[in-house]
């Protein structure tokens, strides 16, 4: 059996490991625009440069008629001055606030308004004394409030989002700012428009409730022990560099003490075209495009960017740990320093990484900790920056196993790497994989984009990225074990993640902010010009399902087909009308099914022969739906199909594993119980579905340890018996039928077992309340509405556009423009997947655990009342159907989007009548449905925080409350 595989695997490395000749090529179009190419690269990624430095790329992705655009600054918190930390993630935000045409009504008033906020702040800066400190800032929320009077809130995104834009957001990391959208293809000249006024100059307006929001996402960050555990690996590993110096989140004090002077200069020195890039990748013209560009983007200034100093990290010697500690699980990270992005030793890192743990589940560290469960999990992961980079190994223990086994146990295999103790076959079956992981990144224009702006980002050619598998190939095991002896050793950081109280957390006082005005009638002239720019409609194009699905009998079993028109990448999906609502075991058994073998193969054995042929199955159990699922290239599919089948017919039984396995589950199970996100997410469902939920309704300790492992196995063994849909996405039904006909029982009929049902209650101002550690207090509230209602679902998409989702929506400007109550607020209407069951309109916000009773009070009055403004609905009218109308369905959304119509009721793409829906509504239709089906309900509220920190009257206006045991809620 593994000689046949072991040639499989050689087949697939003649099929996509040749390599192929990548130099750049230099072309001009008919126009006189210079380019570059890489010879051999199917993406056709066109880049150029401008005469002002600007790099342009550009990428034609036809799968629908929209672009992904992101906009990179080639600069991140690195180079924050060390006095003004967190300076070029707030200057994101602020990138947002519009420009002296953009979000103003008055410049010439407003910019001297701004001019004393910015003197204010730096005097405020300078300021030791806590009482003139005060009457400071009490003076900038004076000043900042008359300065409202003149400002647009939030009129970028109301621009961005009148064009049917998604995905509007930013970010910032150590080296990187980036900007993104994504857009219809027929709105490019008018982002154009918009974007190079937003690049063209930085006004720092609305600065102080913007600035409150970056400290409620400071406060996210102390809240979030995945950070904080970084930030100390980062601080140990780069003790000398900005990259563990500070923090992309800025140090509280800065924040707290922010100079305007500071970030324009900032932006001045940064923000110029030859530190920039656009990327667009999408249904474009090459042509069309780069002279669009050329002419807004070629008109910036060309700036001389400072020379940098060039500080570079000591070698580690020795060891370094440190200890963080937070109310979750223990678990710890090992890191070892390494070369930055594109260099030989990253390279041999990533390789080596994937030794040690893969995506095939199985490395070093996959087969001998993870399959034996030594640990509840542990893998490894290489990360590459500009200068430098590194590689973890983390695990996360068991009860009663200790930090300092669970090191032992990871340099154990590493041992094992530096001594050759691995197959040689690993290595071409990692480079196969990566290649192919490739191509399904560039499958999609979101994923190609992203790869182009990272590759600016960290100034690499296109062609150091599209050849850098085939480098990886030249790679072999003699270069692996010599790069391990020389590059493991004891010069590593450790960071023990132990249990306990956090004493370096930082609560601060509600500044008491005056609650800005948003002034959301006012439009600038920038505004009204551009909304008289018109665009060439694009006309919605809807789904003939019959026509794009081919489905054919084969003997008791419906067989449906995609074409794959992209790649070579095939998908192979069981599909069966049963999950846990069906049989509580069923889960647990295909959880077993990681761990379990056959007669003649071991569980690693089939794990490595998936892993060489490049092919990729999971299974997986919902409450109503599950999944039994093949990936790879679709040659070896058939192959992939004799594997899994085999593996379903003969797994074998083994007691002694299933043991282990309950005992991690029951150890997950009390980890939970420790984790802020687990624990309101078990707080939300309660608040939702009270004791006799579906979330409760689980195996209890005693069932789990009184079953036999061969209860799970006889499950597995009979599930393809049961009546089941088969789907095939790729190119080639014929191969895959036969497969299935000579490996798969097409005659299965064996009755679905019936459903367990679970009521939804009626929700009844009820507030419950779950104590936690945490600088924030989280609070989600939520109503049950009615049973589902097809004519809903157009007036349903524009009010969620309008008043709750988005940058531009009431609730945001409300909570975090106007009153700078938090970082993320937001309220949906959500209906159901399933026509039975009803809808629920929730509301939820995180926000410093002070300011807890003005957000409850403002949530309430936006929750009575709607505000209605007539051109901010029509904005998000036009923004539905603008969606709508550049949204196409392709690849298995064909088939998935059928299967989901039709739990609802529909055998047709209904998106016709929500389209026509959208167009006949107005802005009354919209205020009738709020006044019925969110103002007159009543919410069930969910809160977590610490207890101390909470105003318990001011949650008494929300309810009754209850406070609640991690017992009661998660049922163990």
């Amino acid at each position: 059996m593994k000689t046949i595989i072991l040639t499989a695997c050689l087949t697939l490395g003649i099929f996509i490991m040749n390599a192929q000749t990548t130099t750049t090529e230099k072309k001009k179009d008919a126009q006189g625009y210079s380019y570059e190419v890489v010879k051999n690269d199917k993406t056709g990624v066109r880049v150029y440069t401008l005469r002002n430095g600007l790099k342009v790329y550009l990428a034609q992705n036809k799968d629908e008629p929209r672009i992904q655009t992101y906009i990179p600054v080639r600069t991140g918190s690195n180079n924050d001055p060390s006095d003004n930390t967190g300076l070029a993630h707030y200057l994101e935000h602020m990138v947002f606030k519009g420009t002296s045409k953009i979000g103003t009504q008055n410049w010439e008033v407003e910019k001297k308004l701004i001019a004393q906020i910015s003197d204010l702040y730096e005097q405020h800066k300078t300021e030791t004394d806590p009482e003139k400190k005060k009457a400071l800032y009490k003076r900038i929320d004076e000043v900042s409030q008359e300065a409202s009077k003149y400002s647009v809130a939030n009129e970028y995104d109301k621009l961005i989002s009148s064009l049917g834009a998604k995905g509007t957001n930013a970010h910032t990391w150590l080296n990187e700012t980036v900007y993104k959208n994504n857009i219809p293809s027929n709105e490019l000249e008018k982002w154009m428009i918009v974007e190079k006024e937003r690049f063209s100059e930085l006004v720092l307006r609305l600065f102080h409730t913007e600035l409150e929001a970056v400290y409620e996402e400071y406060n996210r960050a102390q809240d979030n022990d995945g950070r904080l555990v970084n930030y100390q690996l980062m601080k140990d590993l780069f003790p000398t560099t900005p990259y563990g110096t500070q923090t992309t989140i800025g140090k509280p004090e800065h924040l707290k003490n922010p100079s305007m002077v500071a970030i324009h200069n900032y932006f001045d020195t940064y923000y110029v075209p030859n530190n920039m890039a656009v990327v667009l990748v999408g249904d474009l013209d090459f042509d069309k495009t780069i002279k669009m560009v050329n002419t807004y983007f070629g008109t910036m200034k060309y700036k001389e960017l400072p020379k940098f100093k060039l500080v570079t990290e000591k070698p580690m010697t020795s060891i370094v740990r440190s200890e963080v500690k937070s109310p979750t699980a223990e678990r710890l990270t090992l890191a070892w320093r390494t070369a930055g992005a594109g260099t030989k030793e990253a390279l041999l890192s990533e390789i080596t990484s994937n030794i040690l743990s893969n995506s095939g589940d199985v490395g070093l560290i996959d087969s001998n900790i993870n399959q034996k469960q030594l640990a509840l999990s542990a893998g490894s992961g290489s990360t590459a920056f500009n200068d430098y980079g590194y590689q973890a190994l983390s695990l996360s223990a068991k009860d009663g196993q200790t930090l300092e086994e669970g090191e032992k146990m990871l340099l154990a295999e590493i041992d094992k790497v530096k001594k050759g103790n691995f197959d040689e076959m690993m290595i071409p079956a990692i480079i196969n994989n990566m290649k192919l992981d490739v191509m399904k990144t560039f499958e999609t224009g979101d994923g190609l984009a992203t790869t182009i702006y990272q590759a600016f980002i960290q100034g690499r050619n296109w062609s150091d990225i599209i050849s850098e598998t085939d480098e990886a190939s030249k790679i072999t095991k003699t270069d692996i074990v010599k790069f391990a002896n020389d590059f493991y050793k004891d010069n590593y950081v450790a960071v023990y993640k132990t249990k306990g109280v956090n004493d370096k957390l930082v609560r601060v006082s509600n500044p008491g902010i005056t609650p800005i005005q948003l002034n959301r009638e006012a439009q600038s002239e920038f505004y009204k010009t551009f909304s008289k720019i018109k665009s060439k409609d694009l006309a919605p194009v809807f789904i003939d399902y019959k026509k794009e699905i081919e489905s054919k009998k084969v003997k008791n079993t419906t067989i449906s087909f995609v074409k794959n028109k992209s790649n070579e990448i095939a998908k192979l999906y069981y599909i069966f009308n049963m999950g846990s609502d069906n049989n509580k075991k069923l889960p647990l058994a295909i959880e077993i099914l990681d761990y379990l073998g056959t007669d003649t193969m071991s569980v690693e054995d089939i794990k490595k022969e998936f892993y060489k042929i490049g092919v990729t199955y999971s299974v997986s159990a919902g409450n109503d739906l599950s999944y039994i699922y093949l990936s790879g290239l679709e040659s070896n599919l058939p192959k992939g199909i004799a594997l899994l089948e085999n593996l379903l017919r003969n797994v074998k039984p083994d007691q002694e594993v299933y043991n282990t396995t309950v005992a991690t589950l029951l150890n997950t199970r009390s980890n939970a119980k420790k984790r802020k996100e687990s624990i309101m997410n078990a707080l939300i469902n309660y608040a939702k579905y009270g004791a006799n939920s579906r979330f409760r309704d689980i195996l209890s300790e005693q069932e789990l340890k009184e079953m036999k492992a061969s209860e799970l196995t006889d499950l597995l063994k009979d599930i393809t018996n049961y009546q089941h849909q088969i789907f095939f996405y790729g190119n080639d039904l014929k191969p895959i039928l036969a497969s299935l006909e000579k490996n798969h029982n097409l005659n299965a009929n064996k009755a679905i077992p019936v459903a367990k049902e679970y009521a939804e209650p009626v929700t009844q101002d009820k507030v419950y309340f779950a104590n936690y550690d945490m600088v924030q207090a989280e609070m989600t509230r939520i109503a049950k509405g009615e049973k589902y209602n097809f004519s809903n679902t157009g007036t349903v998409n524009v009010f969620n556009n309008y008043f709750g989702s988005g940058l531009s929506s009431i609730v945001f400007q409300e909570i975090r423009e106007s009153k700078s109550l938090a970082y993320s607020a937001n309220a949906v209407y959500r209906m159901p997947t399933d026509k039975i069951l009803s809808d629920y309109m929730q509301v939820s916000i995180g926000t410093q655990a002070n300011k807890l009773p003005q957000a409850v009070d403002a949530i309430s009055v936006l929750l009575n009342e709607m505000p209605k403004i007539e051109r901010q609905f029509n904005n998000a009218k036009e923004s539905s159907l603008k969606q709508i109308a550049s949204t196409r369905i392709s690849k298995t959304n064909i088939f998935f989007s059928q299967l989901a119509l039709k739990k609802l009721g529909f055998d047709y793409d209904n998106r016709s009548d929500v389209y026509k829906n959208i167009q006949n509504l107005t802005l009354e239709n919209t205020n009738d449905f709020f006044n019925k089906e969110v103002k007159t309900k009543k919410y069930n509220t969910a809160i977590i925080g610490k207890k101390e920190s909470l105003d318990f009257e001011a949650l008494k206006k929300l309810g009754t409350i209850e406070e609640v045991t991690l017992e009661e809620i998660f049922n163990y």
